[in-house]
């Protein structure tokens, strides 16, 4: 089954992803996470990168279209894929067309609210890339990861300036997506407020999977 997920920042799209990749055994691929990959690497087109999402704006379609295809034409993406973070855009929902056909476009939404919430208290580890929340995943000791006691940050793109502008962002562009899915007769909206269960059981459900 190929697959978008999309939503708003602090919609759980990633957490739901993860769960609904390891049921039908396909993998979950994270457009964030291609474009720190190339950003780590430091190449030219990594620092390009680096300074869109520290200033919250979207990376250029045409290098995330790039480095999408290229995973796409890995040998496991074989039967089928999720694509977690693309497309954010009508224009990416076109070119996404061109170069592979979807069975569905899963829209886990919340309120901007509730968005900034979830967002501001998220904490990472730069070492090994674990993320924390205050209040939902807080860590074992204040400040500190789990896995190897890294000192934790608070990431540019998760302050709150910041997020507020990336959901405008997304209620300018993405939206236009569900539109664009909703034609096509594949477009299935889900409630991300509730809990993480009754949330993946929408998902389940809605998708014709047994639990």
């Amino acid at each position: 089954m190929k697959i978008v997920i999309f939503g708003p920042q602090g919609s759980g799209k990633g957490t739901q992803a993860d769960i609904l990749a390891e049921k039908l055994n396909i993998p979950h691929i994270t457009m964030g996470e291609l474009l720190r990959s190339e950003v780590k690497q430091d190449s030219e087109l990594g620092k390009e990168i680096a300074g869109k999402i520290n200033q919250g704006n979207l990376v250029p379609d045409e290098v995330s279209l790039g480095l999408l295809k290229n995973r796409l034409n890995k040998s496991d993406c074989g039967e089928g894929f999720i694509i977690d973070g693309y497309p954010r855009n009508l224009n990416q929902a076109k070119l996404l067309q061109e170069i592979t056909q979807l069975d569905k476009a899963l829209e886990i939404w919340i309120s901007d609210k509730e968005s900034i919430s979830r967002i501001s208290g998220r904490r990472s580890c730069p070492t090994d890339g674990s993320v924390y929340h205050l209040k939902f995943n807080p860590p074992k000791e204040a400040g500190k990861c789990d896995k190897c006691k890294s000192d934790l940050i608070i990431r540019e793109d998760d302050k709150e300036e910041l997020i507020k502008n990336r959901l405008e962002i997304y209620h300018q562009q993405t939206e236009e997506v569900i539109g664009y899915y909703k034609e096509k007769g594949i477009h299935l909206k889900i409630n991300g407020m509730p809990p993480i269960p009754e949330v993946t059981k929408e998902v389940f459900d809605k998708l014709g999977i047994s639990e």
